[in-house]
């Protein structure tokens, strides 16, 4: 008996330092991948907007013209969605840890070139190079927390703080491009990736354990045609909005993406190991998922351009002041991010969805009543603060809805296609929304009341330019609160997510 008694109680007392990856990782472990993974996404988000503020030095130091000046946005965007889905299925086959590395180090080389670029071209170059790097990296944050958090209450804790750097990493990207242009360089907003880049690849190795590799080969049919059909379609809007819908380019470009994109979608379901699996969108709440996902960051990519230019531009903000006049939404973010993961499991992705959404739809009504003579405190505060709870709230509910039920094999696919929807909707969202400033203006052109000065003039112009297309903008996240009505009503998505719904916190 006492034989048979040791051993079971020495088993008792091992189990908790067996060396599996959920089982060995220590609370303070899990903080530091946690840490890790949303530094890398920080750094990946923010790099989309905090050039936005640095534009106007940049523009004079490299001698771009303002047509140019948008490709310093549009290359890293048409890189970072063009990319995104090999980037995911590279992920699931070589590893996430070596998937995330790879890319880190393809940014953090691409961020030193861009700072150090002495031309235009060059630095076009580099941040196209950026958005290679984010591609490769980006989908592997979503597919480590969900190897490393297979607790379903702990999982959705880190899918809450994910949301809240996805959705304050914009606002946080014009707060830091403010300071430092501000205070050093424009250069800096692209230098400060490096050394934290430096820190990535060295945490990296010590706090990730390597995912399970799947023996497959790439799908590279799939691969060519989804890469180029989304860098099209994403050229083809930003085009647009430089050259008008009826230029020849604008078309050809168009033309060419819904060929290749129906190629894509042909070679997918004929593919036995697709990089995109089909299967991914059939399911009624994913597939109204990725396009309210889609809406709300057109209308949020938008909302941050043409208000960093109102700012600047009407009421005479330095870059700094510009930057921080966003510290309110990117706080506010943060806060209801937190409060809607603690409420996940009781109300369910659907609700927080809508809720996140009519609340943004409700902040961009309120600056459609923007005019020349606006007070920060008075017209912007407020609808800041509401748009800010909604895009909290909203991020909480739609990663959920969207990671949820998904297959170990599949992760890398999913959180791709995730960030295919967010860099893709900010990217063709913000050329629909130039179009739709841009005609706008010139209407209001044509109308500025008599008597004002030149100065005033361009206010008006340009105010009626920005009201209108806030007023687009609210017209899309009212369309994500119908597309949740067509969501089926479930807590988290699985049913270990039920049974935790209803049991202690």
């Amino acid at each position: 008996m006492s034989e048979e008694t040791v051993p079971r109680t020495a088993s008792r007392h091992d189990t908790p330092t067996a060396p599996g990856p959920a089982k060995a990782a220590s609370r303070r472990g899990n903080r530091m991948v946690l840490a890790l993974v949303l530094t890398l996404q920080t750094m990946l988000i923010l790099d989309v907007n905090v050039v936005n503020i640095a534009l106007p030095d940049l523009k004079a130091a490299l001698g771009f013209s303002a047509t140019g000046a948008s490709w310093v946005l549009s290359s890293y965007l048409l890189a970072f969605g063009g990319l995104l889905l090999l980037g995911g299925r590279a992920g699931d086959v070589l590893g996430h840890r070596r998937g995330l590395m790879t890319g880190v180090a393809v940014f953090t080389a691409a961020s030193l070139l861009g700072g150090l670029a002495g031309s235009a071209a060059t630095l076009l170059a580099a941040r196209a190079l950026q958005g290679v790097g984010a591609a490769l990296a980006a989908p592997t944050v979503l597919a480590l927390i969900a190897t490393h958090f297979p607790d379903e209450k702990a999982r959705a804790r880190a899918l809450g703080l994910y949301a809240a750097v996805s959705g304050s990493g914009a606002a946080i990207g014009l707060v830091g491009g403010g300071l430092l242009t501000d205070w050093l360089s424009w250069r800096w907003v692209l230098f400060v990736n490096v050394p934290i880049g430096i820190a990535l690849l060295i945490a990296a190795p010590v706090f990730l354990h390597e995912t399970t590799r799947k023996p497959a080969r790439f799908d590279l049919g799939g691969a060519l045609t989804s890469t180029a059909g989304m860098s099209a379609l994403v050229y083809g809007f930003i085009r647009a909005a430089e050259s008008g819908w009826a230029d020849p380019l604008t078309l050809t470009s168009f033309a060419l993406a819904a060929v290749l994109l129906a190629v894509f979608v042909v070679v997918e379901s004929r593919a036995e190991q697709p990089i995109t699996p089909l299967r991914l969108l059939a399911d009624r709440n994913r597939a109204t998922g990725y396009l309210a996902l889609l809406f709300v960051m057109a209308a949020g990519n938008a909302m941050f351009f043409f208000l960093t230019q109102f700012l600047q531009e009407v009421l005479g903000f330095t870059p700094i002041q510009a930057g921080l006049a966003f510290v309110p939404l990117a706080l506010l973010i943060l806060g209801a991010s937190s409060v809607a993961a603690r409420m996940l499991p009781r109300t369910g992705p659907r609700l927080l969805t809508a809720a996140g959404a009519a609340a943004i739809s409700a902040g961009l009504v309120w600056f459609t009543r923007l005019t020349p003579e606006a007070d920060y405190l008075s017209a912007l505060l407020g609808p800041l603060l509401v748009a800010g709870l909604g895009m909290g709230t909203l991020l909480v509910g739609v990663t959920t809805v969207l990671m949820s039920g998904i297959a170990p094999k599949e992760t890398g696919a999913a959180s791709g296609l995730l960030n295919v929807m967010q860099q893709t909707g900010g990217a063709l969202g913000l050329a629909l929304m130039v179009t739709v400033f841009g005609a706008a203006a010139r209407d209001a052109a044509e109308e500025v009341p008599a008597g004002l000065g030149t100065k005033a003039a361009a206010d008006f112009v340009l105010t009626e330019g920005v009201t209108t297309a806030f007023a687009w903008g609210a017209g899309f996240t009212a369309l994500t609160v119908l597309l949740t009505l067509l969501m089926r009503p479930a807590p988290v998505g699985h049913a270990g997510a039920r049974a935790e719904a209803e049991g202690p916190e």
